[in-house]
């Protein structure tokens, strides 16, 4: 960088904003990343005016600009290079409103998805987007890339919970698009373009989030069953019986369900080993004894028709947590080293066949390879956790051709609830065509005709 912008970014910015050298590449690069970050300057502004300070400066000297939020991304889409500026949104960490009445809130885009939650929650108010990162991942990353988590099937991606953003463009223009409005038809709908895109048409600095009533009941039970076709039968049947109060539907192969229920992971098994496949199933609602009746009968009919094969239910807050860190507690994978992660969506009629088939070409290629599959089954989302041959890149390459291969002919997607970033660059074909990929391109160009933004990330 030359030593002219950096002189006026400290100037725009003041005291503390602009980091340099040891101070930007003694950070971690990303969640689950044993790098640091390879960027030499990082800022760090208070306002949307500064970042549009910081953009304009930028665009003018032709920099390369990567923002940076809670880093809990798993596709490379936050790295930087020596070459790159980062620009990170810690410091805009301010929930600006919550309006009971309207139920939205106003929030700066450095605010982390858990602090959101609970202030909302003060006002008997939730918002439902929840992911593990939860600590970590922030309001504004979550928008970039459209996250996902836990309770897609009842509540909906990231988009479906922003009715409002304010991003600052390429350029240092400010587009304050803060509608607060449910219904809003008047045009496009500018917000779509910056949520999803990771980065690299504009960063959002604020954005106007959908509240919804904070639930007062919550059913959690741990279901085994003995084949896929029975659980595809639960889903279904649990959904109708519950009257749209399923929330979760978390499926686990046998093979993660072990992993996560044997030492020295943080559970004991709350059914017995040796089933097919396992899920935890989550129902909220407003009455609490009403609705763990209804849940219980829903389970019970589900039994009574064969589809179940053993169960546990949560009686209590404190057995309700215990279930579910079953399913969250996925860093048992890393026992044994850093394994290939993918996400991946695709027809709950094709998971069964498609696991099978990629587990065949593993086996095949490597015997001795690990395959761990869980996923967000409810919404088509499955994650494939591998450890196979040497941690290296050619054999990651190896596998992804195994993973994202089979995804073209049944109509599924290289990414679920994860972006694209530099990982599945590679792979965007499989997922779009080549008419929306250049429209990509086209409105990429459009918006940032330098090129500054996040470069070389999605496409």
């Amino acid at each position: 960088m030359n030593a002219a912008l950096l002189d006026d970014l400290r100037t725009t910015l003041g005291a503390g904003a602009v980091l340099v050298d040891d101070e930007v590449t003694s950070r971690a690069a990303g969640f689950m990343q044993t790098d640091k970050l390879q960027a030499t300057v990082l800022v760090r502004p208070r306002t949307t005016q500064q970042v549009a300070a910081v953009l304009r400066l930028c665009h003018a000297s032709g920099q390369p600009v990567v923002t940076h939020g809670g880093l809990t991304g798993l596709v490379h889409g936050a790295d930087a290079t020596p070459a790159d500026l980062v620009l990170s949104l810690e410091r805009m960490n301010a929930i600006e409103e919550i309006d009971p009445l309207q139920r939205i809130a106003v929030a700066q885009a450095g605010v982390t998805l858990q602090s959101l939650q609970e202030a909302v929650a003060e006002h008997d108010l939730s918002f439902p987007l929840d992911l593990g990162a939860r600590g970590s991942a922030t309001l504004g990353g979550n928008a970039a890339t459209n996250a996902g988590g836990n309770r897609v099937f009842r509540y909906g991606m990231m988009r479906e919970m922003v009715l409002g953003i304010e991003a600052v463009l390429a350029d240092g223009t400010v587009v304050s698009s803060l509608n607060r409005m449910i219904k809003n038809n008047a045009g496009y709908d500018l917000k779509q373009l910056f949520i999803g895109s990771e980065g690299t048409l504009g960063v959002v600095t604020r954005l106007v989030l959908r509240l919804r009533e904070k639930p007062h009941s919550q059913d959690v039970a741990l279901v085994a069953l003995e084949s896929f076709a029975k659980l595809a039968a639960l889903l279904k049947h649990i959904d109708r019986a519950l009257g749209g109060g399923l929330t979760a539907f978390e499926a686990m192969w046998r093979e993660f369900y072990e992993l996560m229920t044997t030492p020295p992971a943080l559970s004991k098994p709350p059914v017995p080993h040796g089933h097919a496949y396992y899920v935890l199933v989550e129902s909220m609602g407003a009455e609490a004894e009403r609705d763990s009746a209804r849940f219980r009968a829903a389970l019970e009919t589900a039994y009574d028709a064969g589809f179940v094969a053993d169960a546990a239910v949560a009686g209590s807050d404190r057995e309700r947590a215990a279930l579910w860190v079953v399913r969250d507690d996925v860093m048992q994978m890393n026992r044994d080293g850093m394994p290939f992660i993918f996400d991946v969506s695709l027809p709950i009629f094709a998971m069964e066949g498609y696991v099978g088939e990629v587990r065949s070409a593993l086996a095949v290629r490597w015997p001795e390879h690990r395959c761990w599959v869980f996923g967000h089954l409810g919404d088509g989302n499955l994650h494939l956790v591998i450890r196979a041959g040497t941690p290296d890149a050619e054999t990651r390459s190896e596998v992804e051709r195994f993973v994202y291969g089979p995804l073209a002919r049944i109509g599924g997607s290289v990414s679920a609830e994860h972006g694209v970033g530099l990982e599945k660059k590679p792979y965007l074909r499989i997922s779009r065509n080549a008419e929306e990929i250049e429209l990509m391109r086209t409105i990429k160009r459009s918006l940032d005709p330098r090129n500054i933004l996040n470069p070389g990330k999605i496409f």
